[in-house]
């Protein structure tokens, strides 16, 4: 057995400070996305899945999981994330299987619609959507909120996600699979974090309305909530301190790596999660969130 309070990195010192967007290619600690541990068994074989972010941290992860599940991967990602796009590629093609690169903005409307579409006609078709991609604002005081800031992380966490379900779902056949990616901090709200938790309170309660919504359509809905996770967006905004303490203060002690996300995004893609709909399955650290 592995003690879970040990198995990972519990301290991230001397990190550098990135800029917007961030790419795991600059990070000089690098995540852990299971390219090394994970192990598939056939449980998404001649799937095609769409996955938003990933080319990097969570992202990854489920690419990477995913592909050596069985299913084929299109991956959506800015324009500046090239190179860890190429990354993730290479670990999707590595496991045999076919992996269509997306680059764009999603907060764009047309993009969206666009993104499905290219999934469907050069993949063969969809049935996984993985909402992964997010914004992530931080606020001081709240006068320091940016209002131009605010709408750009509403239209990329929770517009563009309703947009891409819309999609997506007009070619799902039953079986098929929404998971969208939400936060601890839909529940916790931190004092500095106030936009993006209210956006991640947006995606737990649209999780449940499209799970009512589409499962008479056999398409399941679910969702994760990542606590604190080492991905490129931590060093976005964190200080070194902050950098080197993540995590700290959760019951287990650390950070969660992006490799242990990715198997509960491979559970509720596949047929092992069939029951399972309407759900947020909280990857914490043991902060409760419910």
């Amino acid at each position: 057995m592995t003690d879970p309070r040990t198995s990972q990195p519990t301290s991230f010192p001397g990190e550098p400070q990135q800029p917007r967007p961030g790419l795991v290619a600059d990070m000089r600690i690098k995540p852990d996305h299971g390219e090394e541990s994970y192990v598939g068994k056939g449980l998404l074989t001649d799937k095609v899945a769409l996955i938003t972010g990933g080319d990097s941290g969570i992202g990854r992860a489920v690419a990477i999981a995913y592909a050596r599940e069985g299913a084929d991967v299109a991956i959506s990602y800015l324009a500046d994330e090239q190179r860890d796009a190429d990354e993730t590629r290479q670990w999707v093609e590595k496991a045999g299987r076919r992996c269509l690169l997306l680059p764009g903005d999603i907060r764009d409307r047309d993009h969206c619609v666009q993104l499905v579409e290219r999934t469907v006609s050069e993949l063969g078709g969809i049935d996984i959507l993985v909402n992964n991609a997010a914004a992530q604002t931080i606020n001081q005081g709240i006068d320091s909120i940016d209002d131009d800031e605010m709408q750009g992380a509403f239209a990329a966490n929770v517009f563009a996600m309703i947009r891409l379900a819309k999609a997506a779902a007009a070619h799902m056949k039953p079986g098929a699979a929404i998971v969208n990616t939400t936060s601890e901090q839909a529940k916790v709200a931190g004092k500095t974090m106030i936009v993006y938790a209210a956006t991640k309170g947006a995606i737990s309660s649209l999780t449940v309305g499209l799970s009512n919504l589409l499962s008479g359509d056999g398409i399941r809905v679910n969702a994760v909530a990542p606590g604190p996770i080492w991905t490129p967006i931590q060093p976005i905004a964190k200080t070194p301190h902050e950098l080197e303490t993540l995590g700290q203060d959760t019951p287990l002690g650390r950070a969660g790596q992006p490799a242990e996300l990715a198997p509960a995004y491979v559970l509720l893609a596949s047929a092992e999660g069939s029951y399972m709909s309407g759900n947020v399955i909280a990857v914490t650290g043991g902060v409760p969130i419910s």
